[in-house]
């Protein structure tokens, strides 16, 4: 008891700091309106208190910066998943070329076909490619063409000149190039036995009946390059690329088709959408040439944890050529890198902050309703003062 009498002077010193003074019991007036009004306020107290917990805890605020881009590496990924929906696997070749002179032709490593019919269902299952070889005119064998092995100087049909240096044909292409030679009409090339096994008739048949769904990826040297899905078989003619769509003519193809996914890099970034992803697009004339322009920025993504990894992000601008002034008809992408790189860094919150926010909910929430439960009893006693005639 002594010690309590000791302290006593230091409680109502203490008791003079209270900045919550309470009013007396009997002087407090409490209202239908009063409970109502606080029911709401914790009720609203306790859900924005649990978003803000759940936001702290889940969701990510991410920082973004830009600076040069110094960083060194030797491949590109690319990854690509496309429909084309009138044209056959058999007439189809994926290319392509970088800038620094090195070209891909016939990139089948990686890259999956598989046939579809005319409404979008598989026919049999993805086939997947070799790596083709550069293709050229000089060579005496082609892929494309079926050289005459059993005599070893092959026909010419007629087109046999010693004035010109015609002697053998031995693949299709050189019986062609003997009768551009001598200026004749191109032969018939169900009838050259070099060219058969360019005009399967069960391919030439089926050439515009199915579709193809050509997917995968493949890796080019990480610069600015070009890549293309077009018509015909490609091989190249004094280092000049072209593509071969005999029987047809360029004129034939419909290059409507489905971007179904377009990207660059292994990793994807979260919260980050491609521009082309389930992009179609229709050629409203045959012979339609489809031009994608396309601005890739490196991009690294820091996270909470610490952990890197690198991706690209890319812009687009799409062109299309129709009919003549097109050229070669199909999908044509050329892609350039930025030399500024992206950083996104998970922005991580101090628990400080975070119990701050939750102090400022409650005590803003609270002050709000306590507004709100002074002018409604407020203005029922001033209603109450009117009635009885005492207002003033």
């Amino acid at each position: 008891m002594d010690f309590l009498k000791k302290l006593q002077p230091g409680i109502e010193k203490l008791r003079e700091l209270d900045a919550y003074s309470k009013p007396i019991e009997d002087f407090r007036v409490k209202t239908v309106s009063g409970g109502t009004v606080s029911i709401l306020c914790w009720c609203l107290i306790v859900f924005l208190v649990c978003l803000r917990c759940y936001e702290h805890l889940y969701n990510e605020e991410t920082v973004e910066t830009i600076f040069v881009d110094v960083s060194r590496g030797p491949k590109l990924r690319i990854n690509i998943d496309f429909i084309m929906k009138n044209i056959s696997c058999e007439f189809l070749a994926l290319d392509a070329m970088d800038s620094s002179g090195e070209q891909h032709l016939q990139i089948y490593h990686n890259i999956y076909k598989r046939r579809l019919d005319k409404d979008g269902h598989p026919i049999e299952e993805p086939k997947k490619e070799d790596v083709g070889k550069i293709i050229k005119k000089d060579e005496e064998k082609s892929v494309n063409d079926t050289a005459v092995d059993v005599v070893k100087c092959g026909s010419c049909y007629g087109a046999e000149s010693e004035a010109l240096n015609i002697t053998c044909c031995n693949t299709c292409e050189d019986v062609k190039e003997a009768y551009r030679r001598r200026k004749w009409m191109q032969p018939n090339l169900d009838t050259i036995e070099q060219c058969k096994s360019l005009h399967d008739p069960e391919k030439i048949k089926n050439a515009f009946s199915e579709g193809c769904h050509i997917y995968g990826f493949m890796e080019v040297n990480r610069v600015g390059g070009s890549f293309h899905v077009a018509p015909g078989q490609s091989f190249t003619i004094n280092h000049v690329h072209v593509h071969d769509v005999q029987p047809f003519s360029s004129s034939s193809f419909n290059t409507s088709h489905k971007i179904r996914h377009l990207s660059f890099g292994e990793n994807k970034i979260v919260g980050k959408i491609n521009p082309l992803d389930d992009t179609e697009s229709i050629a409203d004339e045959e012979s339609t040439m489809f031009q994608y322009y396309i601005k890739i920025v490196p991009t690294i993504r820091v996270h909470r944890d610490g952990s890197i990894f690198e991706s690209y992000q890319f812009s687009v601008t799409k062109h299309k050529k129709n009919g003549a002034q097109s050229g070669m008809p199909g999908l044509f992408f050329s892609y350039e890198l930025s030399a500024l790189m992206v950083k996104i860094t998970d922005k991580v919150v101090p628990l400080s902050h975070f119990i701050n926010d939750i102090c400022c909910c409650i005590g803003g929430v609270f002050i709000v309703f306590m507004l709100i439960d002074s002018f409604f009893y407020r203005s029922s006693m001033l209603l109450k003062k009117i009635e009885i005639g005492k207002a003033s």
